[in-house]
């Protein structure tokens, strides 16, 4: 079994989560880290997980050569740093959800995903959690009938969480393309933010399939827990002919079948052990396609680029009052007619 060589560009909070997943695989090997902004935090980092430490990225990937590359800078730096390990012939990369923050940067990278010979999968590494694998196999081996209707929610914006939930909306639906939105948004606030987006959104989705689903963000999502904090509403359901699924990140899990509820609460330790297997198997995922080209991790880019352009479809449908058909051709300013008509209200 080959042993591959991996490294991690940005070493903040998030970064821990890719570095843990390592004790959970026996493939690869984490090697190196690069901050550039902070010394500090740079040196913790690479003093916790014993790796060298690097100020510049493309020196470090120059000198390692790694075969996996983990991005878990902000998302503003996608631009720079994704064509970078590409021009550098990485084989694999993870780069940290959103993987867009408007048109300018979903434009870019749709011109990358067509050239590059790099692996690009994106962090939405809840495909590879236990209580969501278990809703989705109830669903896919048909036991609960055609789906009828898929809601999914969170308490932050589309680009903080809401990215993450249409990925679990979409592996229950056996990632079925969308093909319409139709939506409303609110709040400017977050639109300056880390992650700029409306402070809220609504939105009716339908997939090729047929199938409808409801995308709420921010404040019009439902609450699922008596918490205040609002990265923890996060929630997928799937209502079938004969029963239903349902998944919440900080929650658990429910399912519905033939007249029998199994359901299953999380625990704060059981969540973060979950976290922790899920960004393992996501990471494992990305060797098994290095390995194969036919074994393209669930969260690629491409599908990436089609979810964000559903983003951009639910600004542009706000904007218009109108459904719009997807994929889109965002105008170039759709980003500034958006707050435009935000500063408004």
């Amino acid at each position: 079994m080959s042993k591959y060589r991996s490294a991690i560009i940005g070493c903040g909070g998030r970064a821990y989560g890719h570095a843990n997943a390592y004790q959970q695989i026996s493939q690869g090997e984490l090697v190196a880290c690069a901050n550039r902004s902070d010394v500090a935090r740079r040196e913790k980092f690479s003093e916790t997980f014993g790796i060298t430490g690097y100020e510049n990225a493309e020196e470090m990937l120059r000198a390692e050569k790694p075969d996996l590359v983990h991005l878990v800078t902000m998302p503003d730096q996608w631009r720079e740093l994704m064509p970078m390990v590409s021009e550098l012939g990485v084989p694999a990369c993870l780069v940290e959800k959103p993987i867009a923050c408007g048109v300018e940067d979903w434009r870019l990278l749709c011109e990358l995903e067509k050239r590059t010979a790099t692996k690009f999968g994106v962090g939405k590494q809840y495909r590879w959690h236990p209580g969501l694998i278990s809703c989705r196999e109830i669903v896919q081996d048909g036991e609960l009938g055609k789906i009828r209707l898929l809601d999914f929610s969170c308490g932050m914006n589309l680009s903080a969480q809401g990215t993450h939930i249409i990925d679990w909306a979409m592996s229950l639906n056996d990632d079925s393309p969308i093909v319409r939105v139709f939506g409303a948004v609110s709040g400017v606030e977050s639109l300056d933010s880390t992650y700029p987006a409306p402070d809220a959104s609504s939105c009716q989705v339908l997939f090729e399939n047929g199938v409808y689903g409801f995308w709420n963000t921010g404040f019009t999502s439902p609450r699922i827990m008596d918490d205040e904090a609002i990265y923890k509403h996060c929630r997928v359901a799937a209502y079938s002919e004969s029963g239903h699924v349902l998944f919440e990140e900080f929650g658990g899990w429910e399912i519905f079948s033939k007249g029998k509820m199994e359901n299953h609460r999380t625990s704060p330790d059981e969540w973060r052990e979950n976290n922790d297997l899920a960004q393992a198997r996501l990471t494992q995922a990305m060797f098994d396609w290095i390995e194969d080209d036919n074994r393209p991790v669930g969260t690629n880019l491409k599908l990436a680029l089609h979810q964000f352009n559903a983003v951009l479809g639910i600004y542009a449908s706000a904007i218009s009052c109108k459904p719009i058909d997807i994929p889109f051709e965002p105008p170039v300013d759709l980003d500034s007619q958006l707050r435009e008509v935000l500063s408004r209200f």
